[in-house]
């Protein structure tokens, strides 16, 4: 008979985050309560020409003024940037310095990715064009690979790490966090550092995401644009941003004075079942992270859903809500967050584990911002225009992406 090994409790302890509607924590999370969207207009890029014009950019950036030091920006990508400076302001969070990760080590570092570093390739192929292979820069080699943010992370901690990149389309992120929980849980480790990031705001990304149809081609009201589970929604909106989360060991997060914000539950993945609309393998993810979770479908208090805005996603989220909910679904909130981020890929499921954190922590649950006119085909409560204050004990996380892949992560208040 296999012998059964002791499960840890894995929980949050610092969360750090840039987005298209903050950053830093508290900015992200105010702006979800008010619905003050991140999305506007390009001006990473002129986009005057391209069909698609508006997207959620990160405001004002610049990783050398919010955590200081030698940064060499022109041999990183934008996305390892923007994870650098998640991964600084999330060890600040949870009060680590570098004897106590020092003593962790090796420590897990798992990022995931959905896209590379995009821009870097057409700098260094426009070099190339105007001024001959020569001249290109060495450094487009890591810059562009898709393991380029947990190698840049674990370079810039000065400590033994292990590092990993989980490269699943949108769920990359959530998947990441999951794999940590399993080193955690297992006893690999005491600690790690885990989330997600992308950075697609980039002429030849923008230019390919309009030639699918996916994302609206209107530039009116852009902050209006990202309309999710709304009868009037157009298509979901691109977006830039990341989120890194610490996790601990529950035992050595209270041993070493932390404040535990959350306990990750379960969690579930599962691709669309061959010929079903997209999204329709959410009905399993949710079924399969409840099971982890060992949680009864009713012990729900908010559903974080995917909900980017897309006429079929939105449609088919709710009916696998309701297929998995049951009569519970018309009881329980169910809000989106990309009314106000728009969808930074990657990133996307770390920022909406970060909502549901300060969700519990906070009790409030934040609404899904430009939903204004009830659609027959969404009908559960979307928490439309102000937050609801209510006590949240468990909230389910829902992401899918491109190629078919669900994931659904459960976290709970820690008691």
């Amino acid at each position: 008979m296999a012998r059964r090994t002791r499960q840890h409790r894995v929980v949050v302890t610092g969360l750090g985050v840039l987005a298209p509607n903050g950053t830093g924590l508290d900015s992200f999370w105010q702006s979800l309560l008010k619905c003050r969207s991140g999305v506007g207009p390009i001006t990473l890029f002129d986009a005057s020409d391209f069909p698609v014009r508006v997207a959620g950019e990160v405001k004002d950036f610049d990783i050398r003024k919010l955590i200081g030091g030698q940064i060499k920006t022109n041999r990183l990508g934008r996305h390892t940037q923007l994870a650098l400076a998640a991964t600084h302001f999330a060890i600040k969070h949870a009060g680590l310095d570098q004897a106590m990760l020092q003593a962790c080590s090796p420590i897990p570092v798992i990022i995931g990715v959905s896209t590379s570093a995009i821009e870097v390739i057409e700098r260094g192929k426009e070099t190339m064009t105007a001024h001959g292979p020569s001249k290109v820069s060495p450094y487009i080699v890591s810059a562009c690979q898709p393991h380029a943010i947990a190698s840049a992370i674990s370079e810039s901690l000065g400590i033994s790490t292990r590092a990993t990149t989980v490269s699943t389309a949108c769920p990359a992120g959530l998947d990441a966090v999951s794999l940590a929980v399993d080193c955690i849980r297992d006893g690999r480790a005491e600690i790690a550092i885990t989330g997600g990031a992308d950075a697609p705001i980039n002429p030849l990304t923008v230019a390919c995401f309009g030639a699918t149809g996916l994302v609206p081609t209107d530039s009116k009201n852009p902050e209006k644009l990202s309309r999710p589970f709304d009868r009037d929604r157009q298509g979901g909106i691109l977006a830039e941003g990341s989120g890194i989360l610490i996790l601990e060991n529950l035992e050595h997060a209270l041993a070493r004075g932390a404040i535990p914000m959350a306990e990750i539950a379960g969690y579930g993945t599962r691709v669309d079942p061959t010929g079903s609309p997209p999204a329709s393998g959410l009905a399993d993810s949710m079924s399969l992270a409840l099971a982890n979770a060992g949680c009864r479908a009713e012990k729900i208090d908010y559903v974080c859903a995917h909900g980017p805005s897309d006429p079929l996603l939105d449609k088919v989220e709710t009916a696998c809500i309701k297929k998995v909910f049951g009569k519970h679904a018309y009881q329980i909130p169910v809000s989106s967050i990309k009314g106000v981020t728009g969808n930074p890929l990657a990133a996307a499921g770390p920022l909406e584990l970060a909502t549901c954190v300060m969700a519990i922590q906070e009790g409030l649950v934040p609404p899904t911002a430009n939903h204004e006119h009830s659609d027959a085909d969404c009908d559960l409560d979307y928490v439309p225009r102000k937050p609801l204050k209510m006590d949240i004990n468990r909230a389910l996380i829902n992401i899918h992406g491109l190629g078919n892949g669900n994931s659904t992560m459960i976290i709970d208040k820690v008691t």
